[in-house]
């Protein structure tokens, strides 16, 4: 095969900034962080030392709330709202720690259990449920009555800070409405009535500081500054904060995979096997969902497939800083989650052509252990739901033989078996992401 003596073709890396009005009105006041609630705005919380007076299950507070917003009592309903959330965050980080820290916990040593694998399974069990009991003892939050799943989700689509922004708007103050309205979009960008909000106010004030996202996560802010200095050309930092990114992004994907341990409930209706099973898949579920519930949101897109993204950006920079023993491996990376990308496969044969004058060794192609890592839990959690789910399908031949399960479907075709397995507006006005994902062309925009 021949190999081109040309460098691999590299893409335009660039997000544009768009222009506010020439003359905008500003506000009367400069923007002022919301309390209490938010990633970015707990810099003194601590939620082992949460206040008590304070304390009460999450969907009393959100009722509260949605029973004032009803009655347009809105600093009411802006109090229980935000006290919503305060509770929200409170239950996650508590669930968090548990699981991490008893994931994380030795126990004694195991006794002998020869010829009896049933046993083995119990003592873990047991030996893991006695640790989380011991842990739950010392934060309140998770001795309250768990939310129920609609008021969770609720939670995860941010409604709260729709109402929020209608409440402080009635109140006229745009200045905590506008932060809420944004949250809100980060997470719902395709709410059309949201955005027009947002494009009005855009046309009518200068928003400078206040397109604050009160639940942005860490590594958003990291990659979001990564991607701007890589548009302005500064490699070296560029790489400083992906890699941050990056780390940050796992750290958080492994606690959302710890907080759906502890939040999936055995069914008190079935047997111990069956009740275990359905936890397990609803687990299971929980975890697949931790990617897609962690998508950034840049300039109202979101950034699919995150961290084929963050490798396809490391590739590139390392490659632009003559640094092939480590852009190698994160163009390997890339190919775990984007393993039909042509342009990166051609990358990687020219690297291989060229190993010598790279100083390349054959340990540099393999992807970076912290992606082999990622990539193998995902892969085994699909491959355990989808046999969890084949599995727990009733299926009348298992049990009474085709014919005898023809004649029963053919006497009663109504019968219902409960089977065991059922189941903006921003400072960016568009993304751009890599064309083809592998530093071919330039951008679309």
């Amino acid at each position: 095969m021949q190999y081109s003596s040309e460098k691999p073709e590299t893409g335009t890396y660039n997000c544009p900034i768009p222009k506010f009005p020439e003359t905008p009105k500003r506000f009367t006041r400069p923007p002022q962080k919301l309390k209490h609630f938010g990633y970015r705005d707990y810099d003194n919380y601590n939620f082992r030392n949460f206040p008590k007076e304070e304390l009460m299950p999450l969907a009393t507070a959100y009722g509260k709330a949605l029973d004032h917003y009803a009655a347009e009592n809105w600093t009411e309903s802006i109090n229980y709202m935000e006290l919503t959330l305060r509770l929200h965050r409170l239950l996650k980080d508590s669930m968090r720690y548990c699981m991490q820290h008893c994931n994380n916990t030795r126990y004694e040593e195991e006794p002998s259990f020869v010829g009896n694998s049933d046993l083995r399974v119990y003592w873990h069990a047991m030996m893991k449920a006695s640790c989380l009991k011991k842990c739950r003892a010392h934060f309140p939050a998770l001795s309250l009555p768990y939310p129920r799943k609609e008021i969770m989700d609720d939670l995860g689509r941010r409604s709260p800070y729709r109402y929020l922004h209608l409440a402080h708007s009635k109140l006229n103050d745009l200045q905590s409405a506008v932060p809420c309205a944004h949250t809100y979009l980060q997470k719902n960008p395709d709410d059309q009535e949201m955005k027009k909000l947002m494009e009005h106010y855009n046309n009518q004030y200068d928003l400078n500081g206040y397109l604050i996202d009160h639940e942005e996560r860490p590594y958003e802010g990291s990659f979001l500054t990564a991607v701007k200095l890589v548009g302005s050309g500064d490699y070296s930092r560029s790489i400083e904060h992906m890699e941050k990114a990056l780390r940050q992004y796992l750290q958080e994907h492994e606690l959302c995979q710890a907080e759906c341990d502890g939040s999936s409930q055995p069914s008190p209706d079935h047997d111990l096997y069956l009740g275990l099973a359905d936890a397990y898949v609803e687990a299971l579920r929980c975890k697949l969902k931790c990617e897609e519930n962690l998508m950034p949101n840049v300039g109202g897109y979101f950034v699919e497939k995150f961290m084929a993204t963050i490798y396809h950006y490391l590739q590139y920079v390392y490659y632009k800083l003559n640094d092939g023993r480590s852009a190698v491996p994160c163009a390997s990376s890339y190919l775990l989650f984007e393993p039909e990308d042509q342009v990166m496969k051609q990358n990687l044969l020219y690297y291989q052509a060229y190993n010598q004058q790279w100083g390349l060794q054959p340990t540099h192609f393999t992807p970076r252990m912290e992606a082999l890592k990622h990539y193998n839990q995902s892969v085994t959690q699909k491959q355990m739901l989808a046999s969890a789910e084949e599995y727990l399908r009733l299926d009348d031949e298992d049990f009474l033989g085709p014919e005898e399960a023809a004649l029963g479907a053919f006497d009663s075709p109504d019968i219902e078996f409960e089977g065991m397995g059922d189941y903006e507006e921003s400072i960016y006005a568009k993304w751009w992401q890599p064309k083809g994902k592998g530093d071919a062309g330039e951008s679309d925009v």
